[in-house]
């Protein structure tokens, strides 16, 4: 048995041709208008994403103040068999804006002594923090979720359009079910 060999011809749908159907214009239409609008709406929701998760970082980086603290009680370093940390829990005193001397636990260098001062980051209200993020890591979040915002946006409008084209297909193949019919007819057969 012989193998046939297709052949794709671009842009079919918009060359004029006696066998091109009304519907296959109205599909490349469809298929065209999703992309469009697919890239369209993945640059909104990227740039949109981008800079919602960018002023987020700002906010919380600006509300940040980094203080010293009091090194009260420590694991020492390795404390752990067999496991060596650069950081450790401990237990740290500072005085926040207010005048208010606050303590708790805190990530600390390991081996750090007792009594000498680490810096720690705070929030407007005294209560501690972690360290704002880097400047790398900034970005690369920003860059992330605006690539996630775009690709979830574009690939929603364009599951909007291949809903469209199905429903197109369908209609289409139910009119070809009926033409059919009445050609059976005419020819004196049934065919269901």
């Amino acid at each position: 048995m012989r193998k046939i060999k297709r052949v794709k011809v671009l842009g079919w749908r918009w060359r004029r041709n006696e066998l091109r159907r009304h519907r296959d214009t109205v599909e490349a239409w469809i298929v065209l208008s999703a992309w469009t609008f697919a890239m369209a709406a993945g640059t909104v929701a990227g740039v949109a994403g981008a800079q919602s998760v960018a002023e987020a970082q700002a906010r919380n980086a600006a509300e940040r103040r980094p203080t010293t603290a009091v090194l009260l009680t420590t694991l020492p370093r390795g404390a752990a068999i067999g496991v060596d940390y650069k950081h450790v829990k401990a237990k740290v005193r500072w005085t926040d804006a207010q005048g208010t001397v606050r303590t708790t636990t805190a990530e600390v260098k390991a081996g750090t002594d007792v009594g000498g001062t680490v810096p720690v980051w705070t929030d407007g209200h005294g209560h501690l923090m972690s360290e704002p993020l880097s400047s790398s890591v900034a970005t690369a979040r920003v860059v992330a979720a605006g690539t996630g915002a775009g690709l979830a946006g574009g690939l929603f409008v364009l599951a909007g359009g291949r809903l469209i084209r199905l429903r197109v297909e369908r209609r289409a193949t139910d009119q070809w079910a009926e033409d059919w019919e009445q050609t059976a007819a005419r020819w004196g057969r049934r065919t269901g």
